[in-house]
């Protein structure tokens, strides 16, 4: 028998096209969702830079997906150019990153076992200096993504290029039937999988909706975006494990458990 949500009903924020495997989940488990994407995944303002990287990967060394999404806009394209070549190594940010190659027949040859973020994968032996100097790499990613895995492997003597296939934009929705919903107390929990989703959801809700989002249950899958929710003003805040939908269920569940009043919230 499956564990219960009760009835809980959840906001889950991720982009339209990615939500519905954990909302499938949440209705398995006896809970209602919701989808209310707070980040919409477009085209890059130009394609130019991106498709002259990926013309020319027998040149590099390494390819670093930094998310499905990295994966599901540059794939299709590196196949109409002959595939992955042979010689370059393929990493992999995290699970879902991984899961997306996978779909492709690719098996990342580097990825951190926990954390799953910039910081982890930095730490591994295979981006550290002695490993990296003098080689080239490519970042495939969105148009604005976080400077720190180009900049710490430039400063250990990798030579870094980036590839931008898509670009992330704050979605356009009327949520006034939502903010009423939630004054009737109809929404017990939200999920938010990236600082940029959680900085526009408060800019869709409006003053209103911030206070009702600040006082209800936060599901985050990052300390990045704990640290960034704190500062927002929320304040029942859980990290999930990973930002895999299992991992997010599991953190939905400690709160409709016999012990939900224990849960120790993190601000």
């Amino acid at each position: 028998m499956n564990p219960s949500l009760n009835g809980l009903t959840v906001l889950v924020t991720r982009p339209e096209h990615q939500a519905g495997p954990l909302c499938q989940l949440i209705a398995q488990h006896d809970g209602y969702a919701i989808r209310c994407p707070a980040l919409v995944i477009g085209e890059p303002q130009n394609w130019t830079p991106a498709l002259a990287v990926l013309d020319r990967l027998d040149r590099y060394d390494l390819a670093i997906f930094t998310s499905a999404n990295a994966v599901d806009r540059a794939m299709p394209l590196i196949q109409q150019r002959g595939g992955i070549p042979p010689r370059l190594e393929i990493t992999a940010i995290g699970k879902a990153t991984a899961q997306a190659l996978a779909r492709y027949g690719i098996n990342p040859s580097v990825q951190p076992a926990q954390g799953f973020t910039s910081e982890t994968l930095l730490a591994l032996l295979r981006f550290q200096p002695e490993v990296v100097n003098s080689q080239a790499m490519v970042i495939v990613r969105g148009e604005g993504g976080r400077g720190l895995l180009a900049e710490t492997l430039s400063a250990r003597g990798a030579h870094v290029d980036h590839a931008e296939v898509y670009r992330r934009k704050q979605p356009t929705t009327d949520l006034s039937a939502l903010l009423e919903r939630w004054q009737r107390g109809q929404i017990g929990a939200v999920v938010v999988a990236s600082g940029e989703s959680l900085l526009n959801l408060f800019d869709m809700l409006g003053a209103a909706g911030q206070d009702y989002l600040r006082e209800t249950p936060l599901i985050v899958v990052s300390g990045r975006i704990q640290h960034l929710a704190a500062a927002q003003g929320c304040r029942r805040i859980l990290i999930a494990q990973e930002a895999s939908d299992d991992a997010i269920l599991t953190a939905l569940l400690h709160l409709t458990t016999p012990f939900s009043s224990s849960v120790r919230y993190t601000t």
